[in-house]
């Protein structure tokens, strides 16, 4: 590669060690665009699992409420726009209103998606694993039957969200023309992501909202005694987490590709929940998490696109493509592997909660 001294690239082992850092840099402007791009949907379903479990409701039925929403927003959005036109996309990231109304049609989907997990959880006091898991089934099953019927009828959709654009002047910088890029030149939803993730980090554990949060997930009784309706706030909080979810799965159909397919969340709100426990139930670190689970699907990307050359490439070159694909996947069970029993959750996470009677 080129940049690597001769020396160290002749080297066994260590010589490809180089030879794949080298390539990594040379890369590292599509791969880091591309893992800023991928972290949104991540980051939006580590996002729910935490506003749940900090409130001691599990939630593994974010992927399913992920693809509930990203089928509705774009179906409305579809609907809407054969009924009022398209309309003309403002300058910056192309709103247009049959956008903006399957984005909350979207939003309100999630959070009747997760009204119905919080009502199975709290109020019937279900086993949440198999809430979660009957919510995942039957939005899988829901979305791929309604997308079948309407696939028949050529329902024209209402394009996507645009990108903010980096002047080019900017963009020129050496290093910091890129990386801001790659931070900043998202669409709406990948901005709001980003906002959302410093706000919920300093309101977790900056206000009273995050203090009786907290409370609630760790001892509910506690909580219940100095006036805290745990039942109330859990409510509260699993429903808004869906509005999270929903987010995410409206960037895949509304801000990634502009049109929606059967499974099309790829068990991202599973490895949602993932970057949630390797950031140990924080916003910011559960962000750093899907960062770096996200630097994955980037890394194999690029060697999908432009496999590198030399001995790393003789090297790599068998590996069939199926492998860069599964990746993400094998690291991100290799990172929880690592970290059992060092990661703890609430100590009242997915334990129904029943108030005491009063007599």
């Amino acid at each position: 590669m080129s940049g690597i001294p001769g020396s160290l690239d002749s080297i066994p082992i260590l010589g490809i060690l180089f030879q794949f850092i080298g390539y990594a840099l040379a890369n590292l402007e599509f791969i880091s665009n591309t893992t800023v791009a991928v972290a949104v949907p991540i980051t939006l379903a580590a996002l729910c699992g935490v506003l749940c479990e900090r409130s001691g409701v599990v939630n593994i039925g974010i992927e399913g409420i992920m693809l509930t929403a990203a089928f509705v927003g774009w179906f409305i959005a579809a609907l809407a726009a054969n009924a009022l036109g398209t309309g003309t996309p403002t300058p910056y990231f192309g709103l247009t209103l049959p956008l903006v109304i399957g984005l909350a049609a979207a939003i309100a989907a999630g959070m009747l998606v997760a009204l119905l997990h919080a009502w199975l959880a709290v109020t019937l006091r279900i086993d949440q694993i198999i809430s979660g898991t009957i919510i995942n089934i039957g939005a899988a099953g829901f979305t791929g039957y309604m997308y079948s019927l309407i696939a028949s009828q050529s329902l024209v959709g209402a394009g996507s969200f645009s990108k903010l654009v980096v002047p080019p002047e900017v963009e020129g910088v050496p290093i910091v023309g890129w990386l801001l890029n790659a931070v900043v030149g998202q669409g709406p939803i990948g901005i709001t992501t980003l906002v959302i993730v410093v706000m919920l980090q300093i309101m977790l554990f900056r206000s009273r909202w995050g203090l009786r949060t907290r409370a609630s997930g760790e001892h509910p009784r506690a909580a219940e005694t100095v006036g805290i309706d745990v039942v109330w706030l859990r409510y509260r909080n699993v429903v808004a987490s869906g509005a999270l979810a929903a987010l995410g799965g409206a960037w895949l159909s509304m801000e990634q590709t502009g049109g929606f397919n059967a499974g099309m969340t790829q068990g991202r709100g599973f490895i949602g929940l993932a970057a949630m426990i390797v950031g140990r139930w924080t916003p910011v670190g559960a962000f750093g998490a899907a960062l770096l689970f996200a630097s994955v699907t980037g890394l194999s990307q690029s060697i999908t696109i432009s496999r590198p050359t030399g001995d790393l490439g003789n090297l790599m070159n068998p590996v069939p493509g199926e492998f860069w694909e599964a990746l993400p996947y094998i690291i991100t069970i290799v990172v929880l592997a690592g970290l059992i029993g060092r990661s703890i959750a609430p100590a009242a996470d997915g334990v129904p909660y029943e108030r005491e009677s009063a007599t």
